[in-house]
């Protein structure tokens, strides 16, 4: 039965910064990772409130993130690819060996391109166990660019192609296999912003009835949407993570990030969305991305960013 109170009871959860920003459009995400971990909501940090629902908590620290060179002009390649690879292969391996002691991972970035590590680390855990692993991935843009459709070169607009199996070789094929994620088990919530590349690969990998966009909320509601998610990601039988960026929100509820697009979700869709995950059972890993205290607004985004980790991890209101 599932415990309101203590739903971290005999559980462990594991907390993985990573900081890194350089692959985003503006720089401050990786400043997210610390305000995250520091912020006071009521008066407790993350790790004393996870805590408090029962977990066994650790804190690991930050995956070393290379330090950026100014990157060359390359029509070819995106923006920081070699600090790119450097830092995934550190991030894969720290997600694996958290996923081997059976905690929890709770990722704090960073611009959204991490996810290409860390879900790489968490795919190839299970893979080496013979077993897909689904993804819930709540973002107000596809994030599914490749270097040949991307109008920035900046690779926080390109990790769910890369995980697809699409986009630079040395980032598709880390942990020496690809794709880390079947187009079947994949799910993404909250899109308003797509390229036109994006849309045609969307439909090219068969994705459309995967693709949850606010237009699918207005019309559905968060519950449906969400629901339906939930199915198509635990098919896999490993389970799934969820990934989440800020940016799914509505920037009257979370100004602190650096890519805003009007008419996203409000507080409680997002809170709603993340309860109903919790409820279900079933997530390996959560990550949250694209927090930017360098933009922020009263901190009122950190803030968010910590209630939305305690929502995906069971706090309810009752």
């Amino acid at each position: 039965m599932y415990n309101n109170e203590y739903p971290g009871k005999g559980k462990k959860v594991a907390v993985v910064g990573v900081p890194l920003g350089f692959a985003a459009g503006k720089r401050g995400s990786e400043l997210g990772v610390e305000a995250m971990r520091m912020s006071k909501v009521r008066d407790k940090t993350l790790v004393e409130h996870l805590s408090d629902l029962g977990y066994e908590v650790s804190d690991l620290g930050d995956v070393e993130v290379p330090r950026p060179v100014a990157p060359a002009a390359d029509a070819d390649n995106p923006k920081y690819l070699a600090e790119m690879v450097e830092a995934c292969a550190n991030m894969s391996s720290r997600l694996k060996s958290v996923l081997d002691t059976g905690a929890m991972p709770i990722i704090l970035g960073g611009d959204h391109s991490i996810a290409i590590g860390t879900f790489s680390g968490i795919a190839s855990h299970f893979h080496e166990r013979e077993e897909d692993i689904g993804l819930i991935w709540f973002d107000a843009h596809a994030d599914i660019n490749t270097p040949e459709t991307s109008m920035s070169g900046n690779l926080h607009g390109m990790p769910l192609a890369h995980i697809l199996g699409q986009g630079c070789d040395e980032l598709v094929n880390l942990e020496g296999y690809a794709p880390k994620l079947k187009p079947e088990y994949c799910a993404h919530i909250g899109g308003r912003d797509i390229d036109p590349g994006e849309r045609r690969r969307i439909y090219d990998l068969g994705l459309r009835d995967n693709f949850f966009t606010m237009c699918d909320i207005d019309r559905r509601g968060m519950r449906a949407c969400v629901e339906d998610a939930i199915a198509i990601a635990s098919q896999a039988p490993g389970g799934y993570a969820v990934t989440f960026d800020v940016d799914m929100i509505d920037p009257r509820f979370a100004p602190g990030s650096g890519t805003l697009v009007r008419g996203g979700t409000t507080y409680r869709e997002a809170h709603l969305a993340l309860e109903m995950i919790a409820e279900h059972g079933g997530m390996r890993s959560f990550e949250i991305v694209e927090v930017n205290p360098l933009l922020d607004q009263s901190n009122i985004t950190v803030e968010l960013a910590c209630e939305l980790v305690l929502s995906a991890l069971g706090k309810t209101i009752l």
